[in-house]
């Protein structure tokens, strides 16, 4: 891998951390509050958490070749894995 490769991947990582701590994450956390709290998603939620699907297949092979990410990202994953559950929950009791 070239240096300049790598500095891209640098860049696009530090962009997708960003994006995630400043943006998707605090929303995530909202939306997680929401769901436990009995609410429901709505269209603007889950265009949100569409987007973060869609995002998220755009990006792997990126996190292929860096397994350091992983992590994170499996744990966002498993986040919005709960919200949708727990909305989906919440939809078919409300």
């Amino acid at each position: 891998m070239s240096q300049q490769t790598r500095d891209q991947e640098v860049g696009i990582a530090t962009v997708l951390l960003q994006r995630m701590e400043k943006e998707r994450l605090p929303r995530a956390l909202d939306l997680k509050a929401k769901v436990d709290a009995g609410g429901c998603l709505d269209d603007l939620d889950i265009a949100f958490l569409e987007r973060v699907f869609a995002d998220t297949q755009e990006i792997t092979p990126f996190l292929e070749r860096h397994p350091e990410y992983q992590e994170v990202v499996s744990k966002m994953a498993t986040l919005y894995q709960e919200i949708t559950a727990r909305a989906l929950e919440n939809e078919k009791s409300g």
